[in-house]
């Protein structure tokens, strides 16, 4: 257990005090029924069995910060890094702020923001790997770094920034209540350090002396009402109407109306409308998804039209008119797949650990994603396996049969795929992600680089043996064009929406049109350019080696927007993030960091520009040699023994 030391200050302890039944959004305070079967249980904190004395252990704890009393100097951080040993590139309190008026009427608003312990942990129920568990116990929200394998999508869901994914371990980590503490009846170790009577810690709901409020919001912190956070404020001093950020994010926050905090709204800051390229800034963490998302959709939008494509109708691609270019389009596409299953484990931190993604299929959408997937890839490599000639010696009746059965829950598997796919990004914490243009989106581009990937396979064969493909090809524009103009409109809507609805997805949208306005506008010639040569070629009946260097062309055209709409897609998005501060939680500042060099300095607290993929695979090595040699020690009944049991736990519902 923490030992209390003799000296330790009256403040430094939790207050026993009576609280409501129900906090503000009606939930319960008291975590389980007195006469639960966890009450009295040990969290085993370093491997011992004691019990704490804390007299109010199963009830929800929060944090209480007094905006007003924030000075700005970060001994909160400092207690925090120091009692849980961070890195200096991580922290998991972080003190950011925002600034209004000007001299002499200068304001200043300090805010200290660490993981609120959600009543709706919107991290738990994202983690495909259920690192995250929400204990009785103080209501705490605790994660297991070991379990994580460094997706980071907990980090996206959070609208607080609160989960810290370490670019250099692999894996995110995060605040935990200072449980250790708790258990002895101390207040965590950052609301013990401030030295303002600013952060403050207890049961939720109850105000510290000499305070008067309890909000559940200040300007700059995010919409509430995703995750029910147990933190409340007070700011009682008036604030200019617009406040803005200290960091690089294009936000500022408005109040209509004078008034004290709780009416500031997040808008676009715009500082200048230059339009410019960047096409550098397209390269982000989330480049193997740009590859894994478009291989995946354009495999799927084939096997349909190849599958779909004879039963209405369209001879020319079945197996009995063409074997020969029938089994080479399966096999293309199943080795596609392939190839883009291995690219998405690159965006891992751990990529050996990728199977720990079915871990959570009750909440996760990844998990779902993943599992749809695995369903999709199995029936298609059936699929592809019955109609490649291995088995030309069953009856053609059996045969066709299962070919058809196989070939239908591939279909069905894949069109639930790409919709579980899509699910991943709407998320309230990303407003510019959380709208219906993401499955058309998604869905177009099944549909225009389905059609067009089965189509060239064909028209290729079809030339080569001195045949027409012009009909063919005629058929296949109408699903391309039309996965073209559902992306069209779902971006010109999108845009009017994001607009329409301001915050972080209208910065998000000013910025595509500012940063990236030439880049998008590249994409969106693209889109009209294809849609042109997709009706010019699919309609004009384009045919031999000139109609195949025509559409080949147009694949070039496709596929260029394609990767630059997916890429700017991941790069524009703005997350509800808190506000950071000049150097520390500012994007402009770590990439200045990094481009002069002061990176290189560990206390800087940023991770220089370095090839993290091949230190995880390296550390990779080292962790599948250390579990290889204790299979050996332990023996093979006995390891199999024990991924067995794992396996029944985090499968038990």
């Amino acid at each position: 257990m923490y030992e209390i030391r003799k000296d330790e200050p009256d403040y430094a302890f939790i207050p026993d005090v009576d609280t409501p039944p129900t906090n503000q959004w009606g939930d319960p305070i008291e975590t389980v029924p007195e006469n639960d079967a966890v009450v009295g249980q040990p969290l085993e904190i370093n491997g011992e069995p004691v019990v704490g004395t804390n007299p109010n252990r199963y009830k929800q704890h929060g944090f209480h910060f007094t905006a007003d009393n924030c000075i700005g100097c970060h001994a909160c951080e400092a207690a925090c890094s120091e009692k849980n040993n961070l890195p200096p590139h991580l922290s998991f309190r972080s003190v950011g702020f925002l600034e209004g008026g000007s001299y002499p009427a200068y304001k200043r608003l300090n805010i200290s923001m660490a993981c609120n312990h959600c009543d709706n942990p919107v991290c738990l129920k994202g983690c495909p790997t259920r690192a995250y568990t929400k204990y009785p116990e103080y209501g705490a929200v605790i994660q297991d770094p070991d379990t994580c394998f460094g997706c980071g999508y907990c980090t996206w869901v959070c609208p607080y920034n609160a989960p810290q994914l370490d670019p250099v371990e692999g894996q995110v980590s995060k605040c935990n209540m200072c449980i250790d503490r708790l258990e002895v009846g101390l207040k965590p170790a950052c609301a013990a350090a401030c030295l303002g009577g600013a952060l403050d810690f207890g049961l939720i709901e109850t105000t510290p002396p000499n305070r008067e409020q309890a909000k559940i919001k200040i300007p700059g912190f995010p919409d509430p009402s995703i995750t029910h956070p147990n933190i409340r404020f007070q700011q009682v001093k008036t604030l200019p109407r617009d406040m803005t950020r200290a960091d690089t994010m294009p936000l500022h926050y408005m109040n209509d109306e004078q008034g004290r905090g709780e009416e500031y709204k997040p808008k676009p800051l715009v500082k200048e409308r230059k339009k410019e390229w960047n096409w550098r800034d397209l390269s982000s963490r989330e480049n193997p998804l740009v590859v894994f998302t478009l291989i995946s959709q354009a495999v799927v939008g084939g096997f349909l039209a190849l599958f779909l494509g004879p039963l209405l109708g369209l001879e020319e691609l079945s197996r009995e008119a063409h074997p020969v270019a029938y089994a080479a389009a399966l096999l293309l596409m199943l080795g596609l797949q392939g190839i883009a299953l291995v690219v998405s484990t690159m965006h891992l931190g751990k990529p050996h650990r990728f199977y720990r993604a079915f871990n959570n299929l009750k909440y996760s959408p990844v998990s779902r994603e993943v599992a749809s997937l695995a369903v999709f890839f199995t029936f298609f490599a059936l699929y592809t396996v019955l109609n490649t000639g291995l088995f030309n010696w069953l009856p053609e009746w059996l045969l066709g049969g299962l070919s058809f059965i196989i070939g239908l829950a591939a279909a069905f598997s894949g069109l639930v795929f790409i919709y579980a796919m899509h699910k991943i990004y709407r998320i309230p914490a990303r407003p510019f992600w959380n709208h219906w243009q993401v499955l058309t989106s998604f869905y177009g581009n099944m549909l225009s680089l389905g059609g067009l990937l089965a189509g060239l396979v064909f028209a290729t064969a079809l030339v080569l043996q001195g045949e027409s493909f012009a009909g063919l090809m005629g058929m296949l524009a109408l699903p391309m064009l039309l996965g073209l103009a559902m992306e069209a409109y779902g971006l010109y809507r999108h845009g009017k929406d994001m607009d329409a609805r301001g915050g972080e997805g209208a910065a998000a949208h000013l910025r595509q049109q500012t940063h990236f306005g030439y880049t998008a506008r590249v994409r969106h010639i693209g889109l009209g350019l294809g849609m042109l040569l997709v009706a010019v070629l699919g309609f004009a009946g384009a045919d031999g080696w000139l109609g195949l260097a025509g559409w080949l062309l147009t694949a070039l055209v496709m596929i260029a927007t394609a990767v630059i709409g997916r890429a700017l897609f991941y790069v524009l998005v703005i997350p509800t993030t808190m506000p950071g501060a000049f150097f520390w939680r500012n994007p402009g500042f770590q990439e200045h960091a990094r481009e002069t060099g002061l990176a290189r300095m560990p206390q800087v607290g940023v991770v220089p520009k370095t090839d993290y993929h091949h230190e995880h695979l390296a550390r990779a090595k080292r962790e599948l040699k250390e579990e290889w040699e204790e299979i050996r020690r332990i023996g093979y009944k006995a390891a199999f023994k024990r991924a067995w049991q794992f396996a029944i736990t985090r499968l038990d519902y």
